[in-house]
C-alpha cells in the first residue's frame, strides 16, 4: 500500500493497481483481463450492478478502470469523506465478484462493440498492428481487447480462475492520493483487503522483439503509417534517455519531424515520435497520418530525420525535451488520480515510491551524447517494424527503412 496526502484537496482517488495485464494470458485467454476489468462492475455477492454505480454516484463520485499490456487498474475519485464507501466497493468488486451468465454475455456482446470500434479507427488500429509485428506470436504483441471468438468463449468459471490466480497480494497495490491520511487508508485496507491471496502469480512470458511489415488496404483519405524499433524496458539506465529521444523527434511543436514535416513543408496533419516501456524490453516509434498523394515524399523525410538526430542532435533541443518532461511529471502531481496512478506503477516496477526530486534528477542527468549513442543504437541496431493503413498502391517498404537505418532486416 502506497499514499499520499494533498491536505489542500477536499478529494481523494484511491484504487488498486494490478501486476496483470494482456501479456499475462495464455493464448486461449487472449482478451481476459480486460473482460474481467469490465466484469468487475456487473455484480457481486453484495451488490448488483446498477448499485455499484449508484452508491458511488450518490455521493458525487465516479469509478472507473482500465486494462494495458502489463497492469489492470481498479479506481474511484471521491470527497474525501467518502473514502469509506470507495475502499468498500473496491473491495468488493476484486473479492466479491459473481459473474453472473447473463451479465456475462451482455458484456461480451459490449465488448464486441468495442473491438468493432478500434477496427474502425485507422488511427488506432494501426498501434495494435504496430505491436504485434513487433513482437509476434507473443502475449506482449496480441491486442488488449481480445478477438471476438476468445472473447465470446469465456466463461463466468474461467473469469474466476484468471481473477483468483493472477490477483495476487504480491502484485497488487493500493493507492490513495488526495485529502487522505496514511492511517486511515491503512485501516481501510486491512479491513478490506485482509483476505486476498499472498501467493506467487504466474511469471510472464520474456518478450523478444522481432520486427516485421503489416499493412491493410483501405479506402481512406488519411493514410496510416508507423515505425517502430526495438526500446528500452523501464528500469534501464536508457530509459529516460529514450523518452528525451522521442520528445526531440517528434514529441511537441517544436519537435524535428513536426517542424521539418508539417511545418516547413505541410506533408501531414499530425506526426509524433513515441517510446514504450515494458519490464524487459520496449518499443519505439514514430507515427504519421498524411495524405495518399504525399506519401513518397513524406516517408524518406521521416527516415532522413530518424538517421540524423544520431550524429547532430544539438544541446538546446535535449534541453527542451527535458524541460517538457519536468514540467509534465510536475503538473501531474497536480492532480490525485494521476499521482495515484504513478505511486502504484513506482511500486510494482521498483517496490517502492519514486519522489519528484528523484525523477527530476534522473531525467536531469540525461546529456546529449547519452542520447545521440542510444539513437544511433536503436535505429541501426533492430530490425525495423512497418505497419501502414491506407489504399491498395500505398507501401512502406521495411527493406528501404532498414537500409537507410543501416539495421538489419530480420532479427537474430
Amino acid at each position: 500500500m502506497v499514499t499520499e496526502t494533498m491536505p489542500h484537496l477536499e478529494s481523494a482517488t484511491v484504487g488498486v493497481w494490478v501486476g496483470a495485464g494482456a501479456r499475462s494470458e495464455r493464448p486461449e485467454e487472449h482478451g481476459i483481463s480486460h473482460l474481467l476489468e469490465h466484469m468487475a462492475f456487473k455484480g457481486t455477492r453484495r451488490r448488483n450492478a446498477r448499485q455499484i454505480a449508484e452508491e458511488i454516484e450518490a455521493v458525487g463520485g465516479e469509478i472507473n478502470a482500465a486494462t494495458s499490456v502489463e497492469t489492470t487498474a481498479y479506481y474511484a475519485r471521491i470527497l474525501k469523506g467518502d473514502l469509506p464507501l470507495a475502499v468498500d466497493i473496491l473491495s468488493d468488486i476484486l473479492t466479491e465478484s459473481v459473474f453472473d451468465p447473463g451479465e456475462l454475455e451482455r458484456e461480451q456482446h459490449v465488448i464486441l462493440q468495442e473491438i468493432g470500434a478500434a477496427y474502425d479507427m485507422p488511427e488506432d488500429h494501426v498501434f495494435d498492428q504496430l505491436q504485434q509485428s513487433a513482437f509476434p506470436g507473443q502475449p506482449i504483441g496480441r491486442p488488449i481487447l481480445g478477438t471476438p471468438e476468445t472473447v465470446k468463449g469465456f466463461t463466468p468459471e474461467a473469469l474466476a480462475g484468471y481473477l483468483g490466480g493472477h490477483y495476487r497480494g504480491p502484485v497488487m497495490v493500493l493507492a490513495a492520493a488526495g485529502g487522505i491520511e496514511h492511517a486511515d487508508v491503512l485501516r481501510l485496507a486491512e479491513e478490506r483487503f485482509g483476505g486476498i491471496g499472498n501467493g506467487a502469480a504466474p511469471a510472464i512470458e520474456t518478450a523478444t522483439y522481432h520486427g516485421g511489415s503489416w499493412r491493410e488496404e483501405r479506402d481512406l483519405h488519411e493514410v496510416q503509417i508507423t515505425l517502430g524499433f526495438e526500446g528500452r524496458h523501464y528500469t534501464s539506465p536508457d530509459h529516460y534517455a529514450a523518452q528525451v529521444l522521442a520528445a526531440t523527434l517528434g514529441g511537441g511543436m517544436s519537435s524535428r519531424l513536426f517542424q521539418e514535416v508539417r511545418e516547413k513543408r505541410g506533408l501531414c496533419y499530425s506526426i509524433s515520435a513515441f517510446h514504450w516501456g515494458y519490464a524487459d524490453t520496449g518499443l519505439f516509434g514514430v507515427h504519421a497520418a498524411t495524405g495518399e498523394g504525399d506519401v513518397d515524399e513524406l516517408v524518406p523525410l521521416m527516415l532522413g530525420e530518424i538517421e540524423r538526430i544520431s550524429g547532430d542532435l544539438a544541446a538546446d533541443e535535449v534541453a527542451r525535451a527535458k524541460a517538457q518532461m519536468r514540467a509534465g511529471l510536475l503538473m501531474s502531481l497536480e492532480s490525485p488520480t494521476s499521482r495515484a496512478s504513478s505511486l502504484s506503477r513506482q511500486m510494482l516496477i521498483h517496490g517502492r515510491p519514486l519522489t519528484a526530486r528523484e525523477i527530476i534528477a534522473r531525467i536531469d542527468e540525461v546529456g546529449v551524447e547519452q542520447v545521440r549513442r542510444l539513437a544511433a543504437d536503436i535505429f541501426a541496431g533492430s530490425p525495423p517494424t512497418v505497419a501502414v493503413i491506407g489504399p491498395p498502391d500505398v507501401s512502406v517498404d521495411p527493406d528501404l527503412v532498414a537500409r537507410r537505418m543501416g539495421s538489419p532486416r530480420k532479427a537474430a
